[in-house]
C-alpha cells in the first residue's frame, strides 16, 4: 500500500512552498477503508501521515518526513450532485473546476475561486480553507462545507455536520474518540472563551485563518443563543490535515448570476490603487484583484499570457480587476460607470476599461491566475520565497498597512511584489530575497518577525488562505499571543494525541529555516552540457525554474497541452513539476547522481517533448530541452540502444527505401516484418509505418522545373523535411504551387534535417553537427535576407529554438538572423496573405494544432492563412495527439499514446465527421489516419487546393 521507492519519495519531497523534505513513502488510497488501514498502520509502526491532493500549498503543509497520503490519483469522484437541495457530495481529490463544470449544468457553482482552480482539489481547499478572488461575495471554503466524513487519529470514522442541541448532547455521550472530541472541545471553548475572543483577528476580516478556527466555533450554539448550530466542520476547514483525514465532503452550491462585467481601473502608484480599493468595495463588487507591474511585465515574456494583455492602457504600475455580477446587465454597466466617475473624480487612476464579452473576461482572469506562477518563475535574481505573502487586514486598514509594510522593506533594502485580493484586505506580498546566502536567510527571518508584529498591530490574520504550515506557524505566538499556544496545542492533542497527522504544522513547528529547498547549504548543479543554456543562465538555473505551482497537473478538459502524459496517467512523475523536482534533486549536492540517475530516466520516459511547458508553464520550464540534455549524458555514460539509434537516424535509411518504394512499403507492411521490427526496434505491431510515395519530392520538383518555374526577385527558401520529401511530397509540391502563385521564386534547401529526431532521442552531438552544417550552408540565404519557410513545424521551429543553443560561437549572430528569417509555411502565408488570390467561397475546416507550433508561435497564423484562402476555421481545443514523432510507434508507449489521443482529439473528430481536418504535423496526420480513419490535410494542401479550385 505504501510506495517506498526512491523515485516516488523524491517526487513528493516538495510542494509549491520553499520546503523540501523526502518522505518515508507515499500512499495512494482508493477508499475510506484504505485510509483507515493506513492510519492504523501509522499507530502501530509510529509514522506520521501528511495528506496531500494537488500539492500546490505555499506554506509547506503538504511536505513531511513520514508517509504522504496522495488522494489525487483515485479519490476523485463526485458522489452526488443534488440540484434541488443545492449540494455536491465529493471525494477529496475532486478538482474545483471539474466540480463547477458539473454544477454549472444546473446553473450552480461552488463559490471559492483560487488561482489554481484547474488543478486544486477539494481536500486541499478544505485543509487550507481556501477562498480566492471572489471571497468578498462567497467568503471562504469554510462557509460552504455542510458535512464531512473523516477518519480520526485512531482509525475510526466520524461524520461532522451542524447539530441541534439534542444531537450535540448525544454526541457528547459517545464512548469513543468522536465523543471525547465533542466533550473536550466544548470544555476548552468554554474555559478559554474570553482569551480566544480578545486574541483572534478582527471579525470583519473574512479571510482569517491563523491557528485553529476557535473563534468561529464561539459564534455557534451553545455559546451564542442566536448562533448557528454547532459544527466542527468549521474547525476542520483550515486545520491543514492536522486533526483528521477527509474521506468526503458535502459542499454547498449557490446559484450562478447570469451576467458578469469587468471594469479594470489602472494606476500609476500603489497608494492610488489602495485608496481606490477602499472606494470600490462600496459598490458591491464580486471581486477586486490587485495585479502589480512586476507580474504585468512578466506576462510580456510568457507566450501563453502575452495575448491576454489586450485590456491594458499603456504601462500601468497597478491594476484592480473588478468584477460585477447580477441579473440585469444594464445595471452592471450603470454601476461600472458610477464607479468610473467616482474614481475619476477622486483622481484615482487614469484608465477604466470595461470588458463584458465572456471570452475576453476569461482572458483577463487567466492573466490574473497566472500571476503566482509567473512571479515564482522570474529567476534567482527576483526569487521571492513565500513566507509572509498571505496576511489579511480590514479593507479600511489596507492603505496604512501597505505603507508600513513598504517601510519594513525599505529598511531591509528589498522590494516586493503586490497582488491579489484587495477586496477583502488580503494582498499576497512577496519580498525579493536570496535565501541561498546566510545574509538573505537571516533577512527573511527578521522580516517575517517584523511582519508578524505589524499584523498584530492591525489585529489582522497572518494567514488568509495559504495556511500556517511550516512557514508561518513559528510566528503564530506573535499574532495570537503566547497565551494562545497551549490552547492550540490542546486542540491538537484532543484530536490527535500521538501527533500522527501532519506534525509540525500549526503547533510545535520546526524553525522556519529548516528543510529549505534553497538555502546557504544548497549547491547549484553545474555539469558539463552541450546546450549553452543562455536564456536560463545555466543548466543549474534551469533545474531551479520549477516553482511547484502545479499548472502541469491540469487535465485535458481544462484546455492546453501540458502535460499530455499526466493527463492520461494522473501520476506525479509524468508532470513537468515532478520531472523538474527529480532533475534538481539528482543533480544538486556534492555527489550528484546526475546523468547516471535511473530515477530521472524513468521519470522522463513518458515525456513526449511536446514543448507545451515552454509556454504553458508560468516559469517557462523547457522539459524537452532538459530531457535532451539528460539523455545525451545518459548515452555518454551508458551507451545507446539500437532502437534509439533507429529512430534518430531514419534519415540515413529513407533514401535507400525510396529507391523501390513499392517494395519497401510491402515489406514493412508484412506481418513477419512487423513482428521483427517490434522485436528489434520496439515498433509496435499495431502501427503501420508511414508509406513511401511512388515518387519523391526531388523527382516531382525536377519535373516541375522542366515545365518552367517562377523567376522573381522575391525569393523564398523552402525547407523540405524528410517526411515531406519521401512520404508526402504532395505537401511540398502544394507549398511550391502556393508560393509561386504568390509571386515567389522557390529555392529548395539542400538539407532535409534540422536535428529534431536526434534532439528528441538525446543525440546532441549529432544534432550539433547538423546545426553547424545547416548554418554554414544557409549563410548566403541569411545574408541576402531570403526567408526560409518550412512545412513540418517541429523541424522549422528548431531553427528558431535549439539552433541558438547548439551553434558554434562564431555562428551565433548568423543563428539569430536565421531565427528571425525562419517561418512555418502557414506563418509566411499569413504574413503575406494579400498576395493570395481572393475567394468568397467558405468551407469549414477543423484545425488540430501542432504542439511545437502552439508552444512557440500559437495557432493564430495557421488560422489566418486558412481564412485568407477562403476557409472557415474551427480551432479544436485539443492538446497533444499522442504520436509525438516516434513516441507513439514505440511498443512501451503505444497504449499511453492512444490514451492521450482519446482525451480530446479522437472524440472531437468522431463527433464532427463531415468537416475537413487540418493538421500541420506529420505525426498528427498519421495518428488521425490510424486511429480515426480520417484524412488530415497539411495547410499547404488546403490552400493550394483552394487556389486550384479543387476542394471537394
Amino acid at each position: 500500500m505504501i510506495q517506498r521507492d526512491s523515485l516516488t519519495r523524491h517526487l513528493y519531497a516538495t510542494d509549491a512552498s520553499m520546503y523540501q523534505e523526502v518522505p518515508e513513502g507515499v500512499a495512494f488510497p482508493k477508499t475510506s477503508e484504505d485510509i483507515q488501514q493506513l492510519v492504523r498502520q501509522a499507530n502501530t509502526h509510529r509514522f506520521s501521515i501528511t495528506a496531500r491532493s494537488a500539492g500546490t500549498s505555499l506554506a509547506g503543509q503538504t511536505t513531511g518526513g513520514g508517509v504522504i497520503m496522495d488522494v489525487s490519483r483515485y479519490m476523485t469522484q463526485i458522489l452526488e450532485m443534488n440540484e434541488k437541495e443545492q449540494f455536491a457530495l465529493v471525494e477529496p481529490g475532486v478538482i474545483r473546476d471539474i466540480l463547477n463544470r458539473e454544477a454549472g449544468k444546473h446553473q450552480l457553482l461552488f463559490g471559492p475561486d483560487t488561482a489554481t482552480t484547474n488543478r486544486c482539489m477539494m481536500g486541499g481547499m478544505i485543509g487550507n480553507n481556501s477562498a480566492g478572488s471572489f471571497s468578498i461575495k462567497y467568503q471562504t471554503t469554510r462557509e460552504h462545507v455542510r458535512e464531512m466524513e473523516v477518519v480520526l487519529s485512531d482509525g475510526s470514522r466520524a461524520t461532522f455536520k451542524p447539530l441541534t442541541p439534542r444531537e450535540l448532547e448525544a454526541k457528547k455521550k459517545l464512548d469513543n474518540l468522536e465523543g471525547h472530541i465533542y466533550r473536550s472541545m466544548l470544555k476548552l471553548l468554554e474555559r478559554h472563551r474570553e482569551l480566544i475572543e480578545t486574541s483572534y483577528p478582527h471579525k470583519e476580516i473574512i479571510r482569517r485563518n491563523t491557528g485553529y478556527a476557535l473563534d468561529k466555533l464561539l459564534e455557534m450554539q451553545p455559546f451564542r443563543a442566536d448562533g448557528r448550530p454547532f459544527n466542527l466542520c468549521e474547525l476542520l476547514c483550515g486545520s491543514e490535515g492536522t486533526l483528521a483525514m477527509t474521506v468526503s465532503a458535502k459542499l454547498n452550491l449557490v446559484p450562478k448570476d447570469p451576467h458578469q462585467l469587468l471594469i479594470i481601473p489602472q494606476f500609476k502608484t500603489l497608494e492610488e490603487a489602495m485608496r481606490a480599493a477602499v472606494e470600490i468595495v462600496k459598490y458591491d463588487p464580486a471581486a477586486v484583484e490587485l495585479v502589480d507591474h512586476i507580474i504585468l511585465d512578466a506576462t510580456k515574456g510568457n507566450i501563453e499570457q502575452r495575448k491576454n494583455r489586450f485590456f491594458l492602457d499603456g504601462e500601468p504600475r497597478y491594476i484592480l480587476i473588478t468584477q460585477f455580477e447580477g441579473q440585469d446587465v444594464a445595471k452592471l454597466h450603470q454601476r461600472a460607470e458610477e464607479l468610473r466617475q467616482r474614481l475619476s473624480g477622486l483622481n484615482l487612476g487614469y484608465a477604466y476599461p470595461v470588458v463584458d464579452e465572456s471570452d475576453k473576461m476569461k482572458r483577463v482572469w487567466d492573466l490574473r491566475k497566472a500571476g503566482l506562477g509567473l512571479l515564482m518563475g522570474l529567476g534567482e535574481d527576483t526569487r521571492s520565497p513565500s513566507f509572509c505573502e498571505d496576511t489579511a487586514v480590514r479593507v479600511q486598514d489596507l492603505p496604512e498597512y501597505v505603507q508600513e509594510f513598504q517601510q519594513i522593506l525599505e529598511k531591509h533594502d528589498t522590494g516586493c511584489v503586490f497582488y491579489a485580493h484587495a477586496s477583502v484586505g488580503e494582498l499576497h506580498l512577496r519580498p525579493v530575497l536570496d535565501i541561498t546566502t546566510p545574509a538573505g536567510l537571516e533577512k527573511m527571518k527578521t522580516i517575517a518577525g517584523e511582519i508578524a508584529d505589524l499584523v498584530k498591530k492591525y489585529r489582522g490574520s497572518l494567514s488568509g488562505e495559504h495556511g500556517d504550515g511550516r512557514a508561518r506557524a513559528p510566528y503564530i505566538p506573535k499574532v495570537l499571543g503566547e497565551e494562545m499556544m497551549p490552547v492550540l496545542k490542546q486542540v491538537k492533542e484532543i484530536w490527535d494525541p500521538e501527533y500522527i497527522f501532519n506534525p509540525g504544522k500549526i503547533v510545535n513547528p520546526k524553525p522556519m529555516e529548516a528543510d529549505l529547498r534553497f538555502s546557504p547549504e544548497y549547491k547549484k548543479p553545474a555539469p558539463e552540457t552541450v546546450f549553452s543554456w543562455e536564456k536560463e543562465g545555466s543548466f543549474g538555473e534551469a533545474t531551479e525554474l520549477c516553482n511547484g505551482a502545479g499548472v502541469c497537473r491540469k487535465l485535458a478538459k481544462s484546455g492546453g497541452t501540458m502535460c499530455p502524459s499526466y493527463m492520461a496517467t494522473k501520476e506525479e512523475k509524468d508532470t513537468t513539476r515532478g520531472r523538474a523536482n527529480v532533475f534538481r534533486q539528482v543533480f544538486e549536492g556534492d555527489h550528484p547522481d546526475g546523468f547516471a540517475s535511473e530515477e530521472l530516466r524513468e521519470a522522463l520516459d513518458l515525456c513526449l517533448s511536446c514543448k507545451a511547458c515552454k509556454s504553458e508553464c508560468p516559469a517557462n520550464v523547457d522539459m524537452a530541452k532538459m530531457k535532451a540534455e539528460f539523455m545525451h549524458g545518459w548515452h555518454e555514460q551508458n551507451g545507446s540502444s539500437l532502437k534509439e539509434r533507429f529512430f534518430a537516424e531514419a534519415g540515413k535509411l529513407y533514401p535507400l527505401a525510396s529507391i523501390t518504394p513499392k517494395l519497401a512499403n510491402a515489406i514493412t507492411a508484412s506481418a513477419p516484418v512487423k513482428w521483427g521490427l517490434e522485436q528489434v526496434f520496439g515498433i509496435d505491431q499495431r502501427r503501420d509505418l508511414p508509406a513511401f510515395a511512388p515518387r519523391s519530392f526531388g523527382s516531382l520538383f525536377k519535373a516541375h522545373q522542366r515545365k518552367g518555374t517562377v523567376q522573381s526577385p522575391e525569393k523564398v527558401v523552402l525547407f523540405v523535411d524528410l517526411f515531406s520529401w519521401y512520404n508526402e511530397p504532395d505537401v511540398a509540391m502544394a507549398a511550391v504551387h502556393t508560393l509561386e502563385t504568390m509571386g515567389y521564386e522557390v529555392i529548395i534547401s539542400k538539407h532535409k534535417e534540422t536535428g529534431r529526431p536526434q534532439l528528441s532521442k538525446g543525440f546532441l552531438k549529432d544534432a550539433q553537427q547538423i546545426v553547424r552544417e545547416v548554418l554554414d550552408d544557409f549563410r548566403d540565404y541569411v545574408e541576402a535576407g531570403i526567408p526560409v519557410v518550412g512545412l513540418e513545424p517541429s523541424e522549422i521551429l528548431t531553427l528558431r529554438d535549439e539552433f541558438l543553443e547548439l551553434c558554434r560561437k562564431d555562428q551565433k549572430e548568423l543563428a539569430r538572423k536565421l531565427a528571425l528569417q525562419s517561418f512555418m509555411f502557414e506563418e509566411f502565408v499569413a504574413d503575406h496573405a494579400d498576395k493570395l488570390p481572393g475567394s468568397n467561397q467558405k468551407q469549414k475546416v477543423l484545425l488540430h494544432g501542432h504542439c511545437h507550433a502552439k508552444a512557440l508561435v500559437g495557432n493564430q497564423p495557421t488560422v489566418e492563412a486558412l481564412e485568407a484562402a477562403g476557409y472557415e476555421v474551427e480551432e479544436l481545443q485539443t492538446g497533444c495527439c499522442g504520436m509525438a514523432g516516434s513516441f507513439g510507434y514505440e511498443k512501451e508507449h503505444y497504449e499511453v499514446s492512444q490514451d492521450i489521443g482519446e482525451l480530446v482529439l479522437f472524440p472531437a473528430l468522431r463527433e464532427k465527421k463531415e468537416e475537413l481536418v487540418c493538421a500541420p504535423g506529420f505525426s498528427c496526420r498519421h495518428q488521425i489516419k490510424d486511429e480515426v480513419s480520417r484524412k488530415a490535410w497539411h495547410p499547404a494542401e488546403l490552400i493550394a487546393q483552394r487556389i486550384r479550385g479543387l476542394v471537394d
